[in-house]
């Protein structure tokens, strides 16, 4: 029996015993996982520097160290956020439909979970406690694959599972994959005997892999080529402070800004004022009209455009249309998340109308992406396919449904 399917074997043993798990228990577990966090967070800490030793050693960039780095700050908003989540109202058996039939047959459509899902995600230690809150929550079962380079990180997180057992929850509704090698990873994907559902998290090349070769239902994830359209009729204050949010806020997360595109008509105040704003901050690849305005770092290719920096680096381009920045943006992005400054409303409502995105924007930073921000208290991650969930994946999304018939005695 090889290791994945022996961690498929206790998770569907898991699975079994969560049905009987009712909320109250799901929180006393959630509040034992939020306190767990904050009463180890300086052993974490130490085992976080492990990791960090190692990519500073590999040469690892600035936003690869920033992804991986917990923080006493950083471990505190993760406890903070598995509260929300417990605070959260559990959508296991909400009934969302149904009606009794003409023969007397009672049809109830209700929530249940997804059942095991499995996540692969990269070096982001945080994802290792959010996915396993909103799994639990959600009455899931979860088997966490991490990248090699937060091993140590995720090691002492997982150490959730004792609160789990003080609980009376199963130990086993979350495993961590402790083997980080590709092969293991390749057998994590073909186990569709035990995993219902894969998610991945991370960089396009993982997303990508996971697709091609997973026979599990995948929910793709994260990749995120997002844009900020500076509009003709746009307040260039606003657009200034929504385009260096989006950008230099966080610029390693999936809902950071990779291209600008600006009409025209405000190209030279609007670059102008940005090359005087970011003095170098950030490196540039731009058209020739902002090569004019602007200290670019070389011109911008194609490739340029459809690349995912995750970095201190943008794209730059002129339009001379509306039109234009929607062609782009459809041509380029990767249907996550998408905004135009301007203060035309026809034109905000055409953009919102024809950018094909989960989340469209008028007037406010794409940093804006994401599960807390949007009130779900956390996320799974943010989804850019169309099946099922878009945009950030909360609780609701981590489930399916089923039909409960109740009858006296009928035939057909």
């Amino acid at each position: 029996m090889g290791y994945i399917d022996e961690l498929g074997i206790a998770a569907r043993k898991a699975e079994a015993a969560m049905t009987e798990i009712g909320t109250a228990q799901k929180n006393n577990a959630l509040k034992a996982i939020a306190d767990s966090l904050l009463k180890n967070k300086d052993t974490i800490i130490k085992e976080n520097r492990r990791d960090l030793e190692n990519a500073k050693a590999n040469g690892m960039t600035e936003a690869f160290i920033d992804r991986l780095t917990l923080t006493e700050a950083r471990i505190e908003g993760m406890s903070t956020g598995v509260l929300q989540v417990m605070e959260l109202k559990d959508p296991i058996n909400e009934i969302i439909g149904g009606e009794t039939l003409p023969n007397g047959l009672v049809v109830q459509k209700v929530r249940v979970p997804l059942g095991v899902i499995g996540i692969i995600f990269e070096s982001r230690p945080n994802v290792t406690v959010d996915a396993a809150s909103l799994c639990l929550k959600s009455g899931n079962i979860c088997i966490l694959r991490g990248g090699s380079d937060a091993i140590y990180s995720n090691k002492c997180l997982t150490g959730m599972r004792d609160a789990l057992k003080e609980a009376g929850l199963p130990e086993n509704a979350v495993q961590l994959v402790a083997d980080t090698s590709r092969a293991i990873a390749g057998d994590m994907m073909k186990a569709d005997k035990y995993i219902d559902v894969l998610i991945p998290r991370g960089g396009g090349g993982l997303i990508r892999s996971v697709k091609q070769n997973s026979t599990i239902p995948v929910i793709q994830t994260g990749e995120g080529n997002c844009h900020v359209y500076v509009d003709r009729f746009a307040d260039i204050e606003k657009a200034l402070n929504i385009t260096d949010n989006a950008k230099t806020q966080r610029p390693s997360v999936c809902n950071a800004i990779e291209t600008i595109l600006v009409h025209k008509d405000v190209a030279e105040q609007f670059y102008t004022a940005l090359n005087e704003k970011w003095n170098g901050k950030v490196r540039i690849y731009g058209d020739e009209i902002c090569a004019k305005y602007m200290n670019i770092d070389r011109p911008a290719t194609d490739e340029d455009y459809a690349t995912e920096f995750n970095d201190y680096v943008i794209a730059a381009k002129t339009v001379s249309s509306l039109e234009e920045a929607i062609e782009h943006i459809n041509k380029y992005g990767t249907k996550h998340s998408e905004c135009i400054v301007t203060i035309n409303l026809d034109n905000a409502m055409k953009f919102q109308r024809c950018v094909d995105a989960a989340a469209v924007y008028v007037n406010a930073s794409t940093r804006f992406t994401d599960g807390f921000e949007f009130g779900l208290g956390a996320e799974i991650g943010i989804s850019t396919q169309k099946l099922h969930a878009r945009g950030p994946m909360g609780l609701r999304e981590l489930t399916t449904y089923k039909y409960l018939i109740t009858g006296c005695g009928q035939i057909r």
